[in-house]
């Protein structure tokens, strides 16, 4: 389904900062203001105030009245998220596999095919790609716009965290493995077997994605 909505210039400042505050750049404590952003940023107050808006209602940042505090991913919060997606994920998957079509196939068959090459490459930035990319097109395949909603914005808050597991040789081999098989049973329209299979993917991610965040603290 093709995306007709207006990407506006709020819409770019918000997806940069978010991915600034999930990614560390914007460490959790720090303050923004809109003046520091503007300087930053280059762009005028109405865009900045309207992504600091919508990065609040992500519970992202909190407002204090001088600024903006950065909240950013707590440990806490990337299991909630987590378990949320192991309840949703499955869910993806089996209505992808039922409403699966031959131009959403290819699309999926073409990020497993690179996903394999970048394993091989050993290029973990590349593989986070295609793994949200992976996931985001099994959400779109399914034509249900609330689990894309609901879980499209989940996939961009864990991916620091997806970044440092991926970068794990051994995880990476057991990502891929469970990708093809995902996938395998999507293309097969068996959409239990596509349901079952991601969800103990997301088990498997989430375990060793809160086992990474532990390590580092």
């Amino acid at each position: 389904m093709k995306d007709l909505r207006t990407v506006t210039l709020a819409d770019q400042v918000f997806e940069r900062l978010e991915s600034d505050i999930i990614q560390g750049v914007y460490p959790r404590g720090e303050v923004l203001t809109e003046l520091k952003l503007v300087e930053q940023l280059n762009v005028s107050r109405t865009p900045i105030r309207e992504a600091l808006r919508r990065l609040e209602q992500e519970r992202l940042i909190a407002d204090t009245g001088k600024g903006s505090v950065v909240l950013g991913i707590t440990s806490e919060d990337l299991v909630d998220i987590m378990d949320i997606r192991c309840k949703i994920e499955g869910l993806a998957s089996y209505y992808a596999a039922k409403n699966a079509t031959p131009e959403g196939l290819e699309r999926l068959r073409h990020i497993m095919d690179l996903q394999e090459f970048y394993f091989e490459k050993r290029d973990a930035e590349h593989l986070r790609e295609m793994d949200d990319r992976f996931h985001d097109i099994i959400c779109d395949m399914g034509g249900h716009a609330v689990i894309s909603d609901t879980l499209i914005p989940l996939h961009r808050k864990t991916r620091r965290y997806r970044k440092a597991s991926i970068a794990d040789a051994s995880r990476t081999a057991q990502v891929v493995t469970e990708h093809r098989a995902i996938f395998d049973a999507i293309a097969a329209g068996d959409a239990d077997r596509a349901a079952e299979l991601t969800t103990e993917h997301t088990v498997h991610a989430k375990k060793s994605m809160i086992e990474r965040m532990n390590n580092n603290g």
